[in-house]
């Protein structure tokens, strides 16, 4: 599945495939993604992002979790997609990263923003859950931007890198707010 957020950037279902070109961009900028990424401490070579990947590709149905790589002019630029996704209650968490090569361009902002809307007419759902570590602006902003509220803080909700705890920024989007 494809979803085409403007005409140079796609949302491209995660395939098998694309587990070198992400394990290479986390491998070479552990010191941009680590920092607010537990993963990156623990992804340390190409098969650990293969665990990943076949398993959210190889999902039934009823329980995948959509995850899509984001593409600029078919370049790898990052991750973004569903998780702890509540089909009952018509509730998901979007998660994301993108590449220091692409940054300061607006791309995750837009990138979500097509998500929402993929998730609210097309899934059906209702809710949708942002969780950021409070000290992440650059992540901050992007639920900022996009209308959602602040609920609150998960205090110590996240193990980083090192066995630190940090506080999580809770945000929430709800089908009507649109």
């Amino acid at each position: 599945m494809i979803l085409n957020v403007d005409k140079h950037i796609v949302l491209r279902q995660l395939e098998i495939s694309d587990a070198e070109d992400i394990f290479y961009t986390i491998d070479s900028q552990r010191d941009h993604l680590g920092p607010f990424l537990p993963f990156v401490e623990t992804t340390k070579q190409l098969s650990d992002t293969q665990a990943f990947v076949e398993p959210a590709v190889n999902a039934p149905k009823d329980r995948m979790e959509y995850t899509f790589t984001i593409r600029v002019k078919d370049r790898f630029a990052g991750l973004v997609g569903f998780k702890d996704t509540d089909r009952a209650n018509k509730k998901t968490e979007i998660g994301y990263w993108l590449s220091r090569d692409f940054l300061g361009r607006g791309i995750m902002t837009r990138s979500v923003n097509t998500l929402c809307d993929f998730a609210f007419r097309e899934l059906d759902i209702n809710r949708i859950q942002i969780k950021c570590a409070v000290a992440n602006s650059a992540s901050r902003s992007i639920p900022h931007r996009l209308g959602f509220q602040l609920e609150g803080i998960e205090r110590a909700g996240e193990l980083l890198t090192g066995g630190v705890f940090t506080d999580l920024a809770v945000y929430s989007k709800l089908k009507g707010d649109e």
